[in-house]
C-alpha cells in the first residue's frame, strides 16, 4: 500500500467516511512536508507527531501540540495541527486577539470613566472553516471533545462546554449591529494565556471569534464596532456586566503603547510606554469569581450611588458632590463611589506621568490604585495584598496593583529592567511560604491588537 492509502485507512478507522478520509490523508501528507521544512525535523518525525496528535484528538483527549525534543510549535502551527487532527481539513480563516493588562482604572469603565490598558504578546487564536449543513462544531485545546450546535437556535452551554458561550455570544450579537452571522462552521481555539490570571481571555476569544466570523462572511465593519460586539456578547449572552476596557484594549492594542479609553464615547487613543518599562504578572490561582455575583454586586452599588448623587454615571460626580451626599448613601455605596471617582483622577494623572516618562510617578499611582481597591472597592484578597506588599518593597519595582476584576486572580508589577527573574522568584517563594502555593510568574511585553492572520474568505467592504 502507498503511504496515502495507509493514511486513508487509518483515518477511516478513526471514524472518517471514505471520501473525507482520503482528503484527510492528503492533508496529513502536506502538513508533514510543511512541518519538516519549517521546523527542521525529519519528515518521518513530523508524520509520527501529527498522527499522534490526530489519534489523541479523535479519542477525545485534549492533545498536547508540543513534541518532546524540539522547539515548541508556534501558535499558528499548533492551531493548524489541532484543527487538522480534529476536523480533517484546513481552516479558511485564522484570527488572533491578545490578552490585556488592566494598567490602571479599576472598575471605572462601566462608570463612564477613563482607563489605561496594555495588550500583551499572548492571546487566543481561532481557526474557522465553513460547513454547508448548518452545523456548528466547537473545539478547544483546553477541553476534550467537540461541542455541536445547530444554526437554528443559540443555546447557552454549561459545564465543560460553557467556554463556547463566548463565541456563541458573538454570534448572537452580530445581528444587533446589522451584521450577518455564519451558518455552519468548524471552530477551534488555542490560547497561551494563563487561566484565571485576570488577563481577559474572555475578551480575547470574543474579539478573535468576531474577526473570524466577519472574515468568513466577507464583512469588514469598523474596529469600534468589533469591540462593541465583544462587549455585547459578554453583557447580554455570557451575563457579565463589564465595561469596554477588556475588548477595547484587545482590539486597539499596539506594541510599546498603552490604550487609553474614555468610556463615555467610547473614545480610543494610545499613550507611549516609556523605554525600560517592564510588566510582571503574579497569578495566585485563587478564585476569580466574576460571574457568580461579586462583580455584578459592585456594578449595582455603583449605579445606586450615581442615582443618589443625581448623575447618570459616576464619571459626572465630583469629590465635593460625594461628600455632600455621604449621609444619604449606604456605607458600601459611598466607598465604591469614592474609589471610582478617585480612580478616574488617578488614570488621568498616570497619562501625564507616562507622557513625561516619569515611571516612578506612574508606579506610585498604581500602588495607590491597589490600596483603594483593597480598602474602598473591596475587590482585593489577602493573597493579592500580600503580593503587592512584597513587590513594592523590592528594588526596581515602580508600583504594583491587582489587575482585572479582582476577587482573586493576579497582581501586576511595573518594574525597571533591573528587576530580574531571580527577584521575582524570591517574591513567589515568600508567597508560597505564607499561602502554601507558589504563584505562576509571567514576564510579558506589550503586543499588537486583534487581527485576521490568514484568510481564504471573500473580501467585502461593509
Amino acid at each position: 500500500m502507498t503511504e496515502h492509502e495507509q493514511l486513508t485507512e487509518l483515518c477511516r478507522r478513526l471514524g472518517a467516511e471514505p471520501a473525507p478520509a482520503a482528503v484527510m490523508a492528503a492533508q496529513l501528507q502536506k502538513r508533514a512536508d510543511q512541518m519538516a521544512a519549517e521546523r527542521g525535523v525529519t519528515r518521518v518525525a513530523a508524520m509520527e507527531y501529527l498522527l499522534g496528535v490526530m489519534v489523541k484528538a479523535r479519542q477525545g483527549e485534549a492533545p498536547a501540540a508540543d513534541a518532546p525534543g524540539r522547539p515548541p510549535l508556534s501558535m499558528r502551527e499548533k492551531l493548524l495541527t489541532l484543527f487538522h487532527a480534529t476536523f480533517g481539513r484546513s481552516p479558511a480563516v485564522i484570527a488572533r486577539a491578545p490578552g490585556r493588562i488592566e494598567f490602571i482604572g479599576n472598575h471605572t469603565d462601566y462608570n463612564g470613566g477613563t482607563v489605561l490598558g496594555a495588550a500583551i504578546d499572548r492571546g487566543v487564536w481561532v481557526a474557522l472553516a465553513p460547513r454547508a449543513d448548518g452545523v456548528r462544531r466547537f473545539a478547544s485545546e483546553q477541553q476534550a471533545g467537540v461541542v455541536t450546535q445547530g444554526a437554528a437556535a443559540l443555546k447557552k452551554a454549561d459545564g465543560d462546554g460553557a467556554w463556547i458561550n463566548y463565541p456563541l455570544g458573538v454570534l448572537a450579537a452580530l445581528p444587533e449591529f446589522g451584521l450577518k452571522a455564519p451558518a455552519g462552521f468548524d471552530f477551534y481555539a488555542v490560547s497561551d494565556l494563563p487561566s484565571g490570571a485576570g488577563l481577559s481571555s474572555s475578551a480575547a476569544i470574543e474579539l478573535a471569534s468576531a474577526l473570524a466570523f466577519l472574515e468568513l462572511t466577507g464583512q469588514r465593519p469598523a474596529r469600534e464596532t468589533v469591540v462593541k460586539i465583544g462587549r455585547h456578547a459578554e453583557n447580554h449572552f455570557v451575563g457579565v456586566p463589564c465595561g469596554i476596557l477588556d475588548q477595547g484594549v484587545s482590539g486597539f492594542g499596539q506594541k510599546d503603547r498603552l490604550v487609553f479609553i474614555d468610556c463615555r464615547g467610547p473614545r480610543f487613543d494610545t499613550v507611549p510606554l516609556p523605554a525600560g518599562a517592564q510588566f510582571w504578572i503574579f497569578n495566585t490561582h485563587t478564585k476569580h469569581a466574576l460571574v457568580d455575583g461579586l462583580y455584578a454586586a459592585r456594578h449595582r452599588e455603583c449605579m445606586a450611588a450615581a442615582q443618589t448623587l443625581g448623575v447618570g454615571q459616576l464619571v459626572e460626580a465630583t469629590p465635593a458632590m460625594l461628600e455632600s451626599a455621604r449621609g444619604k448613601l449606604p456605607p458600601e455605596a459611598y466607598r465604591r463611589a469614592k474609589h471610582v471617582i478617585e480612580e478616574i483622577a488617578r488614570v488621568d494623572a498616570c497619562v501625564v506621568a507616562l507622557r513625561t516618562g516619569d515611571l516612578p510617578a506612574a508606579g506610585r499611582l498604581l500602588t495607590a490604585s491597589h490600596r483603594s481597591s483593597q480598602a474602598l472597592f473591596e475587590n482585593s484578597t489577602p493573597e493579592l495584598d500580600f503580593l503587592v506588599d512584597e513587590l513594592v518593597r523590592a528594588p526596581g519595582v515602580h508600583g504594583a496593583r491587582l489587575t482585572g476584576g479582582g476577587f482573586g486572580g493576579a497582581v501586576m508589577a511595573l518594574t525597571a529592567p533591573e528587576f530580574t527573574r531571580e527577584q521575582a522568584a524570591r517574591v513567589a517563594a515568600a508567597y508560597r511560604e505564607k499561602h502554601g502555593q507558589e504563584p505562576d510568574v509571567l514576564h510579558t511585553r506589550t503586543g499588537d491588537g486583534a487581527a485576521v492572520v490568514q484568510s481564504s474568505a471573500p473580501i467585502c467592504e461593509k
